[in-house]
């Protein structure tokens, strides 16, 4: 058995199937998908309402944006706010939080190199470097998660200031591919 000091997390043995986890005040007990510390799940459900409204981007080209939060329950992944067709690439950065975090997903229409129009969906997980700690860690937990509810997004960006997700630095990754 490893001696607990020589771990880099704290380690607490209750019974020999459970093990908690902690790190800086937030624990994790695997097996029960639960964020200890204030109840946050690390699995948070993804309702239908915000699969369809992917789906609508995805395919019928309804949205050009759509925003997803955390309930305040920290339960599920809910639309915050869609945005039309015709809507900007800087009607979509406003529309984010300055301090706090989302997830959202654009379709971002472009020519490429070679002259033709293109369609690519990026997913961008906002995680400002003013907002909370406790939602950095819950988003940052439930971000793959969600992400891989989403098929068919292209490329994703990690963002914490609004230049990692300026708008050409979405085109030259889209003309990359």
């Amino acid at each position: 058995m490893v001696a607990a000091a020589s771990l880099p997390w704290n380690t607490y043995t209750a019974s020999v199937q459970t093990v908690r986890l902690s790190f800086h005040g937030v624990s994790w007990v695997p097996g029960n998908g639960r964020l200890l510390g204030g109840g946050s799940p690390a699995w948070v459900d993804v309702p239908e309402g915000s699969k369809s409204a992917f789906m609508e981007l995805k395919r019928r080209k309804v949205h050009r944006y759509v925003i997803f939060k955390i309930d305040d329950r920290r339960e599920e992944i809910i639309v915050e706010k869609t945005g039309a067709p015709g809507e900007s690439y800087d009607d979509f950065t406003a529309s984010l939080p300055a301090d706090d975090c989302r997830y959202a997903v654009y379709d971002l229409d472009f020519v490429s190199d070679d002259n033709c129009r293109k369609s690519k969906i990026f997913f961008i997980s906002w995680s400002p470097s003013v907002s909370r700690i406790r939602a950095k860690t819950i988003y940052a937990v439930s971000r793959n998660q969600f992400r891989h509810e989403l098929d068919g997004v292209h490329f994703e960006i990690q963002a914490t200031d609004p230049d990692d997700m300026d708008l050409e630095v979405l085109r030259g990754r889209a003309n990359r591919a």
